[in-house]
């Protein structure tokens, strides 16, 4: 794979060349004060300082260009609008469409110069991940908190697009206008909730999105699914995807994503009288949830391994798997075996094939649909995490067939059993594999992404193109591109092959998110976990009571969403959001400890709704920061970004359903302190934590 250098060099508008950040020069800068710190010849204080100084003056290099440019497309609007008077007095159709022409014409430009700002936020990312790893991770936070936060910041031009909106909103407005001249008027600003659809409008949209991270609800869902894509995609990405892409096949993968969520919560109502009634403790039932979790730690690794070469018989060996483990979970009853129950769990974690549905959606859905497949892959999960419980709620029964026992505690396995059984035949029939590239056939299409075409742009920023170029290309001067083995080791885009390939990867930022993310699913998995057992113990809840109280907490899930992706995560910084989250979390887990007597209804609704609530809020601002934040390495490969965040969150699970057995020996009245100490220790840890490196998510 081609450099980063070189592919941000390939990449430029030729005639803004020389106003484009000097990547190379910055990183030969970075590498002359590695050397010269390790000699002794400077100090760090003065590195920092004079390497702010060539920031700064590559920044402004930019923004000085970047409105000079804005002022140049506002002249041309501003004339255009002078034309536009003029048809309103003597409309002229012929010149009405050549006048939109001419608008959509200087949107064009003005995708241009978003492309120019992406690049050079691109670069300007890389050239602080870059001296942060030599420097011990010391200068983004320096230069962020001295420069971003200042009010004359030239910083938040490059990254926040300051004036671009007023030059999109024209556009807008007066193309909305050109439509009056054929008899259907709208005003942009009299109908906000319907905007004005103009194919070079939506790709300015999407640009600006990309550029600003911007959101709304479907974007926000999707980065829950934590789908990383490459830094700098190709339209070759998008090219495949259409091939490779089948609508049923991708709704199969969310049905089982939603079955997978159904099977693992539909047992938590019952999962302590399970227990006691084959003559293990109340308690137990953090094992026999958590055993799920254990099997999937592992399954999720050969899962995602196995997407390597097919996704059709990881789902069928997923199928069979978690048919089989639904039975034994319903047969243990009978058989009166606390074991045969514990393995039938385990076998329902080793048919986990979240890895293989994110994957799917990955690298065989369309660029321009990924984002809707994404937020569908959360929606299915939330809605299964709903179903399960408020299913096990309608199973109060109890009746024989053929000596096999139907109640509440074996129905849910029994219609597991059957649900994985008809998916499977629904899977054999309808599931088409996608046709994977061989590397010849992958050379040929690189290939054939040889030029920008000006039409490209219009697709937006998120799909610029690669230009081919030698291997030795030789830069302005005549000289050959130097330092490419250390780029190349450093940059290259070649996936983590184990996992400590993996963690090597990983920044401390990196490591913070993925705390976070363990923090959450650790208090989520105890508050409901044991929510039967406490509710049982302080309540005298029944099974049906137990099952509406988390069937209204996974209800939460999508609403919560609307309102953080739609609103808040607009007014507010991901990182702010994100630390609020951890306090409120935090205040939540304070608010559940039994201090005074009686422990009554309300504290306990109450404190789990703020915990539950401000976790999912967290999960999704974390995943988006981690996406962000996360190398480009990751993005793809057995061990990617997804499956990391898996097994964090899956070893979470584990730890916290063992800590509820372990309790448990200790006697149910202390149940609920002991769990919630650990939950109250990692959720200050993280804080600390979100704080030291607060400036690095900028």
């Amino acid at each position: 794979m081609v450099e980063f250098g070189k592919r941000l060099k390939e990449r430029q508008i030729q005639e803004w060349r020389s106003y484009y950040i000097n990547y190379k020069l910055m990183k030969k800068k970075v590498k002359q004060y590695t050397k010269q710190i390790q000699e002794g010849t400077l100090d760090l204080q003065y590195v920092l300082k004079e390497f702010s100084r060539i920031l700064d003056n590559q920044i402004e290099k930019i923004v000085l260009f970047l409105l000079e440019q804005q002022g140049l497309l506002a002249s041309r609007i501003t004339k255009l609008n002078e034309q536009h008077v003029i048809l309103l007095e003597h409309p002229d159709i012929s010149e009405v469409c050549k006048l939109r022409e001419a608008y959509r014409a200087v949107g064009q430009d003005l995708l241009k110069l978003l492309f120019f700002v992406e690049m050079n936020a691109i670069g300007l990312r890389k050239i602080l991940k870059k001296f942060d790893k030599r420097f011990g991770y010391r200068f983004t936070d320096y230069y962020v908190t001295s420069r971003a936060n200042h009010p004359y910041s030239q910083l938040q031009q490059v990254f926040k697009h300051v004036g671009i909106g007023a030059v999109v909103g024209a556009l807008s407005h007066n193309l909305a206008g050109l439509e009056g001249q054929r008899g259907s008027y709208l005003s942009i600003y009299d109908h906000p909730a319907t905007p004005f659809q103009d194919p070079v409008i939506d790709s300015i949209k999407a640009a600006v999105d990309r550029l600003t991270h911007s959101t709304n609800f479907l974007h926000f869902l999707g980065q829950h699914a934590l789908i990383i894509q490459g830094e700098l995609p190709s339209p070759a990405e998008d090219h495949v995807g259409d091939e490779t892409y089948n609508f049923m096949s991708l709704l199969l993968n969310l049905a089982n994503t939603f079955l997978y969520m159904v099977n693992t919560y539909i047992i938590v109502p019952t999962a302590d009288t399970y227990s006691t009634s084959l003559g293990a403790a109340a308690t137990v039932c953090g094992v026999v949830i958590g055993s799920m979790a254990v099997a999937q730690v592992f399954s999720s690794v050969y899962f995602s391994a196995w997407s390597n070469k097919s996704y059709f018989k990881p789902l069928v060996f997923s199928s069979v798997v978690l048919c089989l483990g639904n039975t034994l979970y319903a047969m243990a009853y009978d058989l009166n075996s606390i074991a045969i129950l514990l393995i039938g769990r385990l076998f329902c974690g080793l048919g986990s094939a979240r890895a293989v549905n994110r994957r799917y959606i990955s690298d065989c859905v369309p660029l321009k649909i990924r984002l809707q497949a994404s937020a569908g892959f959360v929606s299915a999960s939330a809605l299964g995490m709903a179903c399960g419980p408020a299913l096990a709620g309608f199973l109060q029964t109890d009746f024989k067939v053929f000596n096999l026992t139907f109640n509440e505690n074996t129905l849910p396995g029994w219609i597991m059993a059957l649900a994985w059984l008809i998916y499977l035949v629904w899977l054999w029939i309808s599931f088409k594999e996608p046709v994977r590239q061989t590397e010849e056939n992958q050379a040929q299409q690189e290939a054939s992404d040889g030029v920008v075409e000006n039409d490209s742009i219009e697709n937006g920023l998120a799909q610029p193109l690669l230009l081919n170029v030698e291997d030795k290309q030789k830069d302005e001067d005549g000289d050959l591109e130097c330092d490419v083995s250390e780029e190349a080791s450093e940059e290259s885009q070649r996936t983590a092959s184990s996992i400590g390939s993996a963690y090597r990867l990983l920044t401390p930022s990196v490591k913070v998110q993925l705390l976070i993310y363990f923090m959450l699913k650790y208090a989520m998995e105890i508050l409901l976990s044991e929510s039967s057992v406490i509710t049982t113990y302080y309540f005298s809840w029944s099974t049906r009571n137990v099952a509406i109280f988390l069937a209204c907490l996974g209800l939460t899930v999508l609403p919560v969403n609307v309102i953080v992706g739609t609103y808040i995560t607009n007014m507010f910084e991901d990182r702010q959001i994100l630390l609020a989250s951890e306090i409120m979390v935090c205040v939540g887990i304070i608010l559940s400890f039994h201090v005074l007597s009686p422990y009554t209804v309300p504290q306990y609704v109450s404190s789990a709704l703020i915990t539950f609530i401000f976790a999912e809020v967290l999960e999704g601002v974390n995943l988006s920061l981690l996406s962000r934040v996360m190398s480009s390495r990751l993005a793809q490969g057995t061990y990617n970004g997804g499956l990391l965040s898996t097994e964090a969150g899956t070893l979470a699970r584990v730890v916290a359903d063992g800590t509820i057995t372990l309790a448990g020996y200790l006697g149910e009245n202390r149940l609920l302190n002991i769990t919630l100490i650990p939950s109250l220790v990692i959720c200050i840890f993280s804080i600390i934590a979100t704080l030291r490196t607060y400036n690095s998510l900028y």
